[in-house]
């Protein structure tokens, strides 16, 4: 049985939260432009991040980014791939609703969906809560330098030390998180595109925060288990879902449809490793001839697909 979680932070009145407008701009806070928000369902409020590579010219902004609006206040998934764009994405929130921000969710430990958490540290009359998967911690732990090089080396930049977020909040199986007359379930699943996928389900709409458990456009990534990710897959389908968001691409309407090339692409990759495994290819060899499936219009593949069957091999080397 999931667990529910009702946030202790109550909706600031219009009088406290112009007063509480005020104080901030006392501070003298950078202004910055609000990300660009699509409201697709009734207080569903989301992001279609760029299909590019992480880099500096987009700032990091490649992932979909969303938040959910309450009665009582606000639940965010995802912050973006830098501090600027979480801090743009929180003032995305302000401008459409006064109610404070009492979760932050990640669905996974990715630097692309997590460099924003710093900018809702201080966030409202009281800090949010950090919500993630039970194995979140440790992947991000495991990974935090690597994160802070790759922005130094890559976008010239300095992460402070509040810019990586670790949560509050684990959630090992599920746990219904409330935001005022508006129930949110979330869900820790097995190892698939990480060891720590977490979903995010919204009651009132029936919309499907997917994180990376979904790719549409963008070539899927495996940094988990591929054999895990095609059963995660079977599980998925049979959720009530109107409307699915991905990590990556536009979201549908169309469920489970949707998630039929990624599961094209990784049957495949499944299929074709194991064969070079059998015919005792190397890692090396079988890096240069698992090819895409043919006709695949998949994008990024030239900066994902070898990457994707160096992990698969890797993987599957070791089945009986």
């Amino acid at each position: 049985m999931s667990k529910l979680l009702r946030p202790r932070c109550l909706a600031l009145g219009l009088l406290a939260w112009m007063c509480a407008a005020l104080g901030a701009a006392g501070e003298a806070a950078p202004m910055v432009p609000p990300l660009l928000m699509t409201q697709l369902a009734p207080g569903v409020h989301v992001q279609q991040g760029a299909h590019e590579a992480w880099q500096p010219s987009n700032a990091g902004n490649v992932a979909n980014l969303a938040f959910i609006v309450g009665n009582r206040c606000v639940a965010v998934i995802d912050s973006g791939g830098s501090p600027e764009v979480g801090r743009r994405l929180r003032a995305a929130i302000e401008r459409e609703t006064p109610l404070p921000v009492c979760f932050v969710i990640a669905t996974h430990a990715h630097p692309d969906h997590i460099l924003g958490h710093g900018a809702f540290v201080a966030a409202g009359p009281q800090a949010p809560r950090f919500v993630a998967h039970t194995r979140f911690a440790a992947a991000l732990g495991g990974r935090e330098r690597a994160y802070r090089n790759a922005v130094q080396r890559d976008f010239r930049s300095t992460l402070a030390p509040t810019d990586i977020v670790y949560p509050n909040l684990a959630v090992e199986g599920e746990l219904q998180i409330d935001l005022g007359g508006r129930l949110l379930q979330l869900r820790a699943w097995p190892t698939s595109h990480t060891d720590n996928d977490l979903t995010v389900w919204d009651a009132q709409t029936k919309t499907l925060f997917l994180g990376d458990l979904l790719f549409v456009g963008h070539i899927p990534v495996l940094d988990g288990r591929l054999v895990g990710w095609l059963a995660t897959m079977d599980a998925l389908a049979r959720i009530d879902v109107a409307l699915a968001v991905p990590g990556h691409g536009e979201p549908s309407r169309a469920w489970p449809a949707v998630m039929a090339p990624q599961r094209q692409y990784l049957s495949a990759l499944q299929r074709d490793t194991r064969a070079a495994i059998r015919g005792r290819l190397s890692i090396a060899q079988a890096v240069e001839q698992v090819a895409l499936p043919a006709g695949s219009t998949w994008l990024l593949a030239d900066l994902f697909h070898r990457r994707n069957v160096t992990a698969a091999y890797a993987e599957l080397e070791w089945e009986d």
